[in-house]
């Protein structure tokens, strides 16, 4: 009798030391998936370097050929905002403009400052900070070109460059029949040479980066469509990962500090982009879907 009993209890006993190695087990992994979910800027802080995407466009975020230091509108405004939240140095990882936020999920950057349109199908992939400004498209033609509307490109050929908010513009107005067809190029440069050539009668695209080129470039013989409207205003910010809460709201506590001392509005300023291109705190929330 007393074996049966002794029995028993070392059963209960093995029984509870189970039960509770268990929970303990499952509370400590939650707490480990909880931690790693939110330290992503501590562990930024820590590394003291801030991995950005880029697609190395000017004059938005790119590396300068003379002085092979990353530079930019949005270089500029990233760079001023890691000062601000402690992180000691900015990299730029080259990434095709299609494949920046593939890579950001992927994790090997930290953050994408491309110019890019904060949109409701990006929004699906990522999270993006308040807006960081506005701006619109343009349409480049040839000098010489015969084209002095938007009525002037049926029946042409046009270029975008693929992943952006201007293709989409291109494949609507193929739809519409206002255009022939559109090419896709895979960078800024190839396009706005694929008009200079003659390859494709204009190509739409970024208007500050078409001011930008055609006023550095004076061997691209192209001017702006003066006489065409920008179809949609882009408002830009910077995409981060879903789970990088702690990054995304320092990142827009700067940048809403930045708005409100001025500090925006001057490196703005610097590229020539005009208060028009300012969005304020109020106006430039950004809704998150996650």
């Amino acid at each position: 009798m007393k074996k049966r009993i002794l029995l028993m209890l070392l059963s209960i006993t093995a029984l509870l030391l189970f039960v509770t190695a268990c929970s303990s087990g499952k509370s400590s992994s939650k707490s480990s998936s909880t931690s790693s979910s939110t330290d992503t800027l501590a562990k930024i802080k820590k590394k003291g370097v801030l991995v950005v995407g880029s697609s190395n466009d000017a004059p938005f975020a790119y590396i300068d050929t003379k002085t092979k230091k990353f530079t930019g509108i949005d270089a500029d405004i990233i760079k001023e905002i890691a000062k601000r939240i402690g992180i000691k140095k900015v990299e730029m990882k080259q990434v095709p403009f299609e494949n920046l936020l593939v890579e950001l999920n992927k994790g090997s950057i930290d953050m994408v400052t491309d110019a890019m349109y904060i949109k409701k199908e990006r929004l699906q992939k990522a999270a993006f900070t308040d807006i960081w400004y506005k701006e619109g498209d343009a349409v480049v033609i040839p000098k010489n070109s015969s084209i002095n509307s938007l009525s002037d490109l049926k029946g042409k050929v046009i270029g975008a460059q693929k992943g952006t908010a201007f293709l989409e513009i291109a494949e609507k107005w193929k739809k519409e029949g206002i255009v022939k067809d559109v090419q896709v190029y895979g960078k800024q440069t190839e396009l706005m040479l694929a008009v200079d050539t003659g390859k494709i009668a204009a190509c739409v695209t970024d208007g500050i980066v078409a001011d930008y080129t055609l006023s550095k470039d004076s061997s691209l013989s192209l001017k702006l469509l003066s006489s065409y409207k920008s179809e949609a205003t882009g408002q830009i910010g910077a995409a981060v990962n879903f789970s990088d809460k702690s990054l995304l709201n320092a990142t827009n506590k700067a940048l809403n500090k930045m708005k409100k001392d001025g500090t925006l509005k001057k490196i703005l300023a610097k590229y020539g982009l005009s208060d028009k291109y300012m969005v304020s705190v109020s106006d430039g929330i950004t809704k998150n879907i996650k």
